[in-house]
């Protein structure tokens, strides 16, 4: 198992926007605000290579019933000020809980891919079978790559205030995620091993969705548990650059 756990929480999405803006504030107060949750574990931010949404957080959690924990949905409900406003900007969320129903290598490589799809009605145990027994190993095998997961939606989870202030959420779909330290060879893994056409042997539907992204930012709930959180921004020392503690 290349996870720290067998649930995770996945999003997509784009920012309307100061890119760096948002990174400041997801780096700065909110990856440290999620950690201190229980049952969140690592948190890793990618930006995308090619294709969209630009962004894809991964939350590695204890199981999929934080979704529904009185402490995450305390954080949910209350914002800070900040986040409510990057709420605003939020555009074309998909965002869900999901666990990992079959996992190959081992690792978190800088380069990585996703591949959201669907299964075709009725072929959900042929599909995960096929996937987890030939597909994953097969990639995760090759030269230059580290672990390869494959991720099944559960329920949606409950709409919150920062939900409300951004829109409704679109869910996640199944989702194929890999990674690789050389990101050649996953290029070349991913076009070898996971074309559509493949894919739809296999038993998915046709129109996956295939988008490849660079490692952004990753921290440990460790991490945040032996540091204390930064202090609160006014809006106007949010763009500063300099010392701010």
């Amino acid at each position: 198992m290349a996870l720290c756990s067998e649930a995770v929480m996945a999003l997509f999405y784009d920012i309307a926007g100061d890119h760096a803006d948002h990174d400041d504030w997801h780096t700065y107060e909110h990856m440290h605000e999620r950690l201190s949750i229980p049952g969140f574990i690592r948190a890793t931010r990618w930006v995308a290579k090619s294709a969209a949404p630009r962004y894809m957080v991964i939350y590695e959690v204890a199981d999929t019933d934080v979704a529904t924990s009185p402490a995450y949905l305390e954080r949910l409900n209350h914002p800070t000020p900040w986040t409510a406003s990057m709420m605003n900007r939020f555009r074309g969320m998909i965002r869900g809980f999901s666990t990992v129903a079959a996992s190959s290598g081992y690792g978190l490589g800088h380069a990585a891919v996703s591949v959201r799809f669907t299964p075709a009605p009725g072929e959900e145990s042929r599909l995960t079978d096929r996937l987890a027994r030939e597909v994953l190993p097969a990639m995760a095998s090759r030269r230059g790559m580290a672990g390869v997961h494959l991720l099944r939606p559960v329920a949606p989870p409950p709409m919150t205030n920062e939900q409300a202030i951004r829109g409704p959420d679109a869910p996640v779909t199944w989702l194929l995620l890999a990674t690789g330290y050389d990101a050649e060879a996953l290029r070349r893994a991913t076009d070898h091993h996971l074309d559509p056409e493949a894919l739809e042997r296999y038993g998915a539907l046709p129109g996956m969705e295939l988008a490849r992204y660079a490692l952004h930012y990753t921290v440990t709930a460790q991490e945040v548990a032996a540091t204390e959180p930064n202090p609160t921004l006014p809006p106007d020392a949010r763009s500063s650059d300099g010392v701010r503690r």
